[in-house]
């Protein structure tokens, strides 16, 4: 019997295997970004505490350092060498992702969501588990690129999030997806917001470590809900080898193969305005700890959660702003608006030099992140309903090249600029956003 085809606004429901509960994916994405904003903020600082330690460097906690309006030397070795280990952190972690999570994402649009979704649920444990042998016995701060190594061989968090977008597509329409994938970025931001101001207070009453156990047991419990509790969205999962080239092949075809007009184009073109945002978020993202430690805000470790709430605020605001203003306004002007604030918070960050004025510019950031989700649901409309993980992986795939970029670009820049303009990252952000806005206007 022929079977009948689904229409496109038509969900995609799995009804296959039973499941006692059967869970969404939001609270999967939720918990891992809990997990890694409670251990991101903490790992910087950590690092902090550790090279200022070695060099003898005192000037961190008690501001007497940050009082002294001459140019520290020894202050300034702790931020560059606090900035290169991050940035080997976080080449280590994207240059082996960019080969797993696109391999692990083409892979579930075969397989299904949930194995992928074990997967990197076990890697964010891993690196956890890592991180909480560093912090305890005192190891060379190399292990925790060890650590996000093992997390990126398992998907990572990019690959997380292409088996979450991708389940999201199976089971949403075409008029509700992109507030569909809006609110999967808000529980992204409000986990991070809460990690953040939690994280903060905690390290400032007990230290480094009792953060990061909080963050193993919530990536156990996240892998035993992966495991066991998710629904799959797939509707007919099938038995798939993970070691071919084909995952691979399915990935290029999306840019390649022959389609109705333009749509190739756009999906290249939506996928170039992806690379540059996720550049300068994640660019700005890296050093903006850094930053705020040093002379002239010197905060400590509560303004440093607090700064951390207000970078994860946007998710939620975007999410509310993007629902108000669709009723009035296309998807590309709603974007269009958000990367015009997006572009004033960042120069405020440049020339931010008091406390007040730093939240001014994360005040500014409300509306910034309305573009992410809108170009995901304009990609994933642009292919089919067999697509979505190839799609969703070539996403991470980009995400992952974008990270790497940015880490290159702004960890580098950031020592390099100390001596004659601190904020100058911040600026060359604000410069790379008229990219993207020009490509959707």
């Amino acid at each position: 019997m022929e079977r009948r085809a689904s229409s496109p606004d038509e969900p995609r429901i799995h009804r296959g295997a039973k499941v006692l509960f059967r869970g969404p994916v939001e609270p999967l994405i939720f918990l891992a970004n809990f997990a890694l904003v409670l251990q991101g903020p903490l790992t910087t600082q950590y690092l902090w505490y550790r090279f200022s330690a070695d060099l003898g460097y005192n000037g961190t906690h008690d501001r007497g350092g940050c009082s002294n309006h001459s140019l520290n030397p020894t202050m300034q070795e702790v931020e560059t060498l606090t900035s290169h280990w991050t940035l080997y952190m976080n080449l280590g972690g994207f240059l082996v992702g960019l080969f797993s999570s696109t391999l692990l994402g083409a892979w579930s649009d075969c397989v299904g969501r949930r194995p992928l979704l074990v997967l990197a649920s076990l890697g964010l444990l891993l690196q956890a588990l890592v991180s909480i042998f560093v912090v305890q016995l005192q190891l060379h701060v190399g292990y925790f690129v060890l650590g996000r190594i093992l997390c990126a061989l398992l998907g990572d968090f990019s690959g997380l999030l292409a088996a979450g977008f991708a389940s999201v597509a199976d089971v949403s329409t075409h008029n509700s997806r992109t507030i569909r994938m809006a609110l999967l970025e808000a529980c992204i931001g409000v986990a991070g917001m809460l990690a953040s101001l939690l994280g903060g207070h905690w390290l400032h009453a007990q230290g480094y470590a009792n953060p990061f156990w909080l963050a193993l047991a919530l990536l156990i419990f996240m892998s035993f809900y992966a495991a066991f509790c998710f629904g799959e969205t797939m509707k007919e999962p099938t038995p798939a080898r993970l070691f071919t080239f084909r995952h691979h092949r399915s990935i290029v075809q999306l840019y390649m193969a022959p389609a109705p007009e333009k749509s190739r184009k756009h999906l290249a073109l939506y996928s170039l305005v992806i690379f540059v945002v996720i550049t300068v978020h994640f660019g700005a993202q890296d050093i903006l700890t850094i930053y705020e430690l040093s002379r002239p805000l010197c905060w400590d470790s509560k303004l440093i959660g607090y700064g951390s709430a207000a970078r994860h605020l946007p998710y939620f605001t975007s999410l509310l702003g993007l629902w108000l203003m669709r009723f009035c306004l296309s998807d590309t002007w709603v974007a269009e608006i958000g990367l015009a604030f997006n572009i004033l918070g960042m120069v405020v960050f440049a020339f931010a030099t008091i406390t007040p004025l730093m939240f001014t510019g994360y005040g500014l950031l409300f509306l910034s992140l309305v573009i992410t989700p809108i170009v995901r649901a304009k990609l994933s409309k642009l292919v089919s309903t067999s697509e979505q993980g190839a799609l969703f992986s070539a996403v991470a795939c980009v995400n992952g090249l974008a990270m790497l970029m940015a880490s290159g670009i702004f960890n580098s820049l950031y020592p390099a600029t100390l001596n004659f303009m601190k904020g100058f990252p911040f600026l060359l952000g604000a410069g790379l956003l008229f990219i993207p806005a020009i490509l959707i206007g």
